[in-house]
Order: structure tokens, then sequence, then C-alpha cells
């Protein structure tokens, strides 16, 4: 095995002399309820605008059930990490990122890497991801507004970009405290808005038919199925949690459970809302995106356009806390590379590589969203490979070896079972979204200017 990189050695404190990454992005300063609203942004994003589309692979039943089963595991497990991490802190090793904690519980340098590289993937494909959304929601808004305009959605992309830029140079996690609290009632804002759109949409009279059967061929629908567990799996998804952790005030013990409680409510509240009002409505012509379905190219809208319009204001400003929360961990690396610990924060020496680097990276992330606007299928991929090893496998992994269960033990054996079957549902996911990517890559131009579906 190949020893794990130098910076696993010191963890007796986190701010270690020369670590501007853990002294200047993830400072410790937080409450637990600052944790609830950084919890809260990097779960509960407009990709719940998503589920009813997940819905249509899995039917009523199967879909409550997956829904419910996945916010039980993914709870479940995050205790578990968080559990973990108290554990390593009370044996003197405190874990500011995901990446060292992997690699000091099974002390193995792939393993380091291993989760930098998911960990990558995933930020960097939400980072992607939120640009591309949130430049598509400018243009509904614009073409609605002027039905034959000139701008395309790179036209939209770029300036979302922008703001991105500017909003990238908060130097800390901590800081995106008030942001991240503004963001949690966007997302209960538009919630409600859209529900209340599909409750109108499907009372009015000019509702759409009601399908909720399956696909006829067999295989497909067992493809659908993982496809959709893939995308359950990344809405729960979260995949920095110790990087959250990290932003609390130390002793930490406990104050993650809160912060956890306080997110799920939230996602009660949420993706129940969202999955069965959007599925009730559209049945198994439900879009990717439900505020699409709620404003077919075809015909009239079918909520007020007030009500769509303020709900697209709210993804798109959540979309900006989204954006930041995940940009972080790539922020962190680059601070430890980059920074001077020994001078300010705001000192020049400081200052300049920190504009221009995520300047640099907020640029890249814009011009791949520009360039793949195919990215609701690249989604579940990441889905199924990203988030489904950093968010149901591995904390349970982390918590056998560290608290060791015994063999005979319930909690042992749920660990287990839940590993198993997470990873054949990753493996079955990552096939059947690789698929779909196949499937759909005839429609796809670069740089297009519609959004594939």
């Amino acid at each position: 095995m190949a020893d794990p990189p130098k910076e696993n050695q010191n963890h007796h404190h986190p701010q270690d002399e020369d670590d501007a990454g853990a002294a200047f992005v993830l400072q410790s300063k937080g409450e637990w309820w600052h944790a609830g609203f950084h919890l809260t942004t990097a779960i509960v994003g407009p990709t719940i605008l998503t589920l009813p589309y997940a819905f249509r692979g899995l039917g009523w039943g199967i879909g409550m059930l997956c829904l419910t089963v996945m916010g039980v595991v993914t709870f479940y497990s995050y205790c578990l990490m968080s559990k973990v991490l108290d554990h390593c802190e009370n044996a003197g090793r405190r874990h500011i990122r995901f990446r060292e904690l992997a690699a000091d519980v099974l002390g193995s340098g792939w393993m380091f890497y291993f989760v930098i590289f998911i960990q990558t993937a995933i930020n960097t494909g939400v980072g992607v991801g939120a640009i591309l959304l949130a430049g598509q929601c400018l243009q509904i808004v614009y073409s609605n507004i002027a039905p034959h305009g000139a701008l395309k959605l790179y036209d939209f992309i770029a300036m979302v970009t922008v703001v991105m830029i500017i909003l990238s140079q908060l130097p800390t996690f901590h800081s995106l405290r008030h942001i991240n609290l503004c963001s949690l009632f966007l997302s209960l804002g538009y919630t409600f808005l859209v529900v209340g759109a599909c409750i109108h949409a499907g009372t009015s009279k000019n509702a759409p038919p009601r399908d909720y059967s399956l696909e006829p061929k067999e295989s497909s629908r067992v493809f659908s199925a993982f496809t959709a567990i893939s995308i359950i799996a990344a809405i729960f998804g979260n995949g920095i949690l110790p990087e959250i952790q990290a932003t609390l005030a130390p002793p930490a013990t406990g104050k993650m459970i809160k912060g956890l409680t306080m997110c799920y409510a939230v996602i009660l509240v949420t993706f129940y809302s969202a999955a069965v009002s959007g599925y009730w409505v559209f049945g198994n012509k439900s879009n990717s995106n439900i505020l699409k379905s709620l404003m077919p190219d075809d015909g009239p809208s079918l909520a007020p356009t007030w009500v769509l319009g303020l709900a697209i204001v709210f993804v798109l400003l959540q979309l900006f806390a989204i954006g930041l929360v995940y940009s972080q961990v790539a922020y962190e690396i680059m601070e430890k590379k980059s920074a001077d610990v020994k001078q300010g924060m705001f000192s020049k020496r400081n200052l300049l590589p920190r504009l221009i680097l995520r300047t640099t990276y907020m640029i890249f992330c814009g011009f791949l969203a520009a360039m793949l606007p195919f990215f609701g299928d690249i989604n579940g991929v990441v889905g199924a490979v990203g988030f489904i090893p950093l968010d149901f496998v591995l904390p349970m992994i982390l918590y056998n070896k560290t608290h060791k269960p015994k063999k005979s033990s319930l909690t042992y054996w749920i660990n287990i079972s839940i590993m198993v079957a997470f990873t054949g549902a990753g493996i079955m996911g990552a096939f059947s979204s690789i698929r779909k990517l196949v499937l759909d890559a005839n429609q796809f131009k670069l740089f297009d200017s519609e959004v594939v579906d």
C-alpha cells in the first residue's frame, strides 16, 4: 500500500501551521444551525424538480418507497459519518476533509485519491449543472418576455458565470451562512409555488390527460428504474459532510445531528410535495424539470405566469448558493496549495492568487455548461458513480472500521446490507445512465441553445 500523502500525518489540529485551506476556507466558527443551512443548501436544490421524472420510471408505490428508503438511509449514513468524525476527534485526530478521514480510517493511500477524484467529479458536476440550470432559467424568462429575441443559451450562461465569479470571492465556507439561510427559504418558496402551480394545473379544465403506466418493454422498464434510483440518490447526495462539519466551532459532537434534523425537516416538506404533486398531474409525461412541464412549448402555460416566473427567479437565486457550496472543496484544495497562511486572508499575497484561481475555475465550469447542454443525463451518471459511493457506501465502511460493531449485532448487518444493496444499485445505475447518454447522443450538439431532456 502506498503511504497516504503527508497531509494525513500531522492531524492533531486542523490549523496546521502551513495549511491555508483549513485556516481560511474551512474556518471553524459555526453553530449547529449554520451547519443546518449548509446541509440544506447542499441537499435541497432545484434537482427536486426532477423528482416527478424519477417517479416516471418507478410508478407510485415503488417511487414513494424508494424516496422514503433513500431518505432514511442517507439520514442514517450521515449520522454514522458524523459519529466517525467525532470518534476521530476524541482520539485527537480532528479531520476536516472527507479524503483525509477516509485515508486515516482505511489506511491506504489510494483511498485518499479515490475520494478526491469522486469529490472533484461531484463538485465540478454540480458547479456545471448549477450554471447550466441558472442559464436555462434566465432563458425561460427571456423567451417569455421577448419570444423572438436574439440571445442564446450560452449568452445567459456567460451572464451567470460572471455573477458566480463575483460571489466566489467570498473567502470562507462560514461566510456563506447568510446566503445559505436565504437559500433554505428560497427552496421552500419555489417548492410551494411549484406545488401550487401543479395543483392549479391538475384541477383546471385544460389539465393534461393522466397516465401512470410504466414502459411496456420489460428491459427498458428495468433500465428506467435504475436511472430513476440514481437520480434520487443524486438528489439526496451530499458528499461534503466532513467539510460542513469542519465549519462548526469545536466541540462539534452532537451539533451535526441537530443540523441534520433541521435539514431533513426541510427535505420532508419539499421532496414529497414536489414529487407527489408533479407526478399526480403529469404522470409518465413528466419532464426532467417540472417547470418545463408546466410551461409547455405548444399551448398556454398551465399555471399563472407570475407564479412560474417567481418560482424560476427563486430557483435561479438558489442555484448561486448551491454552486458556491459545492465549489468550496475545490477552493480549499487551491488555497492549500496557493495561499500563504502567515499573511492575512486579504493580504495582496493571498488575494491575487485567490482571485485568479477562483475566476479560472468558474470560467471553466461556465465553459463546460455552455459546451455540454445535455446535463440531465450526465447528472444520472454523477449520481451513480459519485454520490452512491460517498454517501451510501463509504460511511458504513468507516463506521464498521472505527466503532467495530459485533459481527452478530444488528448495526453491523444493517450496514453491510445497505452497502451491498447500494453498490449493486450504483453499478446498475451507472450502466443504465450511461446507456441513456448513448441513446440520446444523436440529439446532442455542442454549444446548443436548447437543453436536451
